[in-house]
């Protein structure tokens, strides 16, 4: 079946042409993956939230990417730094079409000192395709006459390579005509990067029917631990590449994924370009065509087996395996030492809803060594001081009074940090059911390690949609959580629902950390009275070069009402205000500069990952 999407007859915006274009794509699917491949697809298929992307992605493309005219001025540009760029690409067997595409892709870029570098495993030597490379006095071709493996291939085009820098690019796909520019502009703002990546998207056929923006967050470890999320386009410092080596052999299929990583262990110089610049062929066989991984299921095996060696290399005991979906891995971290865990939470009347919070805890948590310390404040009714003789006889819980009579959340947990003797502060709500019976061993082993400060937890609403997976700063002006109503089950933007992944800040309703991460960051700010609180204290950690991670795995119901936080009477309302006034104000680079672990081609006044239409690259 073709479909040709003629503007005249089907604007770029119509709902038409998004239901045309989806129609194609599924076909493109059948033919290269299968039935069962397809069916997998639509029923991943968000409708609505898909067909938002896809229309708001046309008109990202008309107001962000470059006009002729931007891209004549770019021609015209001279860099205070003007690198070569040496871009390679391992040939084996390579369609002459796409070769003559790719070198069509080149000559049209609108920086000009680059190299390609063509490394030819291919079976049999073709005249066409050597042909092809004489078209330009920048190209630097070889044949290999065997094929040497993935690795190896590329490794003997690198040797090609006489350029400051080495771009990736597979032999079918295709960058951006602007894509050195930017890549040049970037080392110019940062030049002591040593690992640049950009945004990308996928094609079929034509580029005129792009489609599948991935638009990345800023580098983050455990994000990449748990896929490889920057892929294409990379751009490497040559003399960190031939540091580490090149690409090392036994990871075919996921070669870059151990690049990368290996990369990570030798440099913080990551710098990301939030720009679509690399377009990813969908075609028989292709990585980018796999919907289960049928298409190239050892590649998922050799991400598996990276991550293990990198494990190693790093000295971190853990067990590696699939997450639930093909591309995506979960790494559980082995607990060295089983330290004391102190559970605060803080509680004021509410005792069947502290009882439930209390009874799941001890019912489910499989770690040893812990205990649960409520912290009573104000409370009124007998029936809460009656709960309270019943449970402190047994050995796990104790009460303790806070003595303010006032609700300040922040000097609530400040005060139960300091009256307690755990290693681990875990904060949790009295509204919330533990879902997961080794959850304490999963955030012991998240936390153990020297570079985590805070750990957080998915939590949910009672009719099963994500309450909590991140906090993104930004949202509707302040900070927000991402993903919020989201189906327990439904697939988000780039599986971002079921991956443990790094972010700026998580709810203080279940928050995970260290004593001596209180202590070292001078506990919660007690002017947050009750809003913010949690968010300010994840970024003082941030600031002191923690990471904060949210995992998917350790689930909680929370039984926070989805109207609450709607502050009614004149006194809640103004401390809200004063509050939310007061973040602005103590984290206004951080708001002015974006979240690093959001995209900037995201909105903010919806709490998923849905693209702003209007224009929002940074020149």
């Amino acid at each position: 079946m073709y479909i040709k999407l003629k503007d005249r007859l089907f604007p770029k915006d119509s709902k038409i042409r998004h239901y045309l274009v989806l129609l194609k794509q599924t076909f493109q699917t059948l033919k290269n993956s299968g039935i069962k491949e397809t069916i997998a697809k639509i029923k991943q298929y968000d409708r609505k939230g898909q067909e938002n992307n896809t229309i708001a992605y046309k008109k990202w493309i008309e107001e962000n990417e470059p006009t002729k005219e931007v891209l004549e001025e770019q021609r015209k540009t001279n860099f205070v730094i003007q690198p070569k760029i040496s871009i390679v690409i391992p040939l084996y067997n390579t369609k002459k079409e796409y070769l003559k595409e790719i070198i069509q892709n080149m000559k049209a870029q609108t920086y000009s000192n680059w190299e390609l570098c063509l490394a030819d495993g291919s079976e049999t030597k073709e005249p066409e395709i050597e042909e092809l490379t004489k078209l330009d006095e920048r190209i630097q071709y070889r044949y290999l006459n065997q094929n040497l493996g993935i690795a190896k291939n590329t490794n003997a085009a690198i040797e090609l390579a006489t350029g400051e820098y080495i771009g990736l690019l597979d032999h079918d796909d295709l960058l951006a005509e602007f894509a050195i520019y930017e890549v040049v502009k970037c080392i110019n703002e940062h030049p002591e990067a040593k690992l640049i990546y950009s945004d990308e998207d996928k094609f079929s056929s034509s580029l005129e029917d792009r489609y599948s923006p991935h638009f990345k967050p800023d580098f983050a470890i455990d994000t990449l631990r748990s896929s490889n999320y920057i892929c294409h386009f990379t751009v490497i410092k040559s003399t960190l590449m031939k540091e580490i080596g090149g690409f090392h052999e036994g990871y075919d299929g996921a070669q870059d994924y151990d690049l990368f990583l290996r990369i990570a262990e030798h440099t913080d110089k990551v710098v990301h370009i939030p720009k679509i610049l690399y377009h990813w062929r969908v075609h028989p066989g292709s990585t980018a065509a796999a919907v289960t991984g049928d298409a190239k299921p050892y590649a998922y095996e050799a991400g598996k087996k990276v991550l293990e060696d990198h494990l190693k290399r790093m000295n971190l005991q853990g067990t590696v395996e699939h997450g639930k979906y093909l591309g995506t891995y979960k790494i559980t971290y082995t607990v060295k030492d089983k330290d004391k865990v102190s559970i605060l939470i803080p509680n004021k009347d509410h005792v069947e809803d502290l009882k439930l919070c209390i009874d799941t805890v001890l019912r489910l948590t499989t770690y040893p060594n812990y205990e649960i310390v409520v912290i009573e404040n104000n409370s009124q009714k007998k029936a809460t001081f009656d709960y309270y003789k019943k449970i402190e006889k047994q050995d796990k819980i104790k009460i303790i009074y806070y003595p303010g009579k006032e609700y300040n959340y922040s000097k609530i947990i400040n005060y139960g940090v300091k009256q307690v003797d755990g290693t681990y502060i875990l904060q949790l709500n009295n509204d919330t059911e533990l879902l997961t019976p080794n959850w304490l061993e999963q955030f012991v082993g998240l936390a153990q390690r020297q570079d985590v400060g805070i750990v957080g937890a998915k939590l949910y609403y009672p009719d099963k949609t994500i309450q909590h997976a991140g906090i993104i700063i930004g949202i509707n002006g302040t900070a927000g959580h991402i993903l919020r109503n989201l189906p327990q089950n439904k697939k988000a933007y780039f599986f971002r629902e079921s991956i443990i992944q790094n972010f700026s800040a998580v709810t203080g309703a279940c928050l995970f950390s260290k004593k001596a991460i209180y202590e070292e960051v001078g506990y919660m700010n007690e002017k947050y009275e009750v809003a913010l609180n949690d968010v300010d204290f994840c970024l003082k950690v941030c600031e002191k070069g923690y990471q904060v991670i949210w995992t998917p795995y350790i689930e909680l119901n929370h039984f926070e009402s989805k109207s609450r936080g709607y502050e009614t009477t004149k006194e809640q309302i103004e401390r809200y205000q004063n509050e939310t006034k007061l973040f602005k104000t103590d984290w206004n680079n951080l708001l002015e500069k974006g979240d690093p672990f959001f995209n900037i081609n995201f909105r903010t006044d919806i709490e998923d990952y849905r693209i702003k239409e209007e224009k929002v690259c940074k020149e």
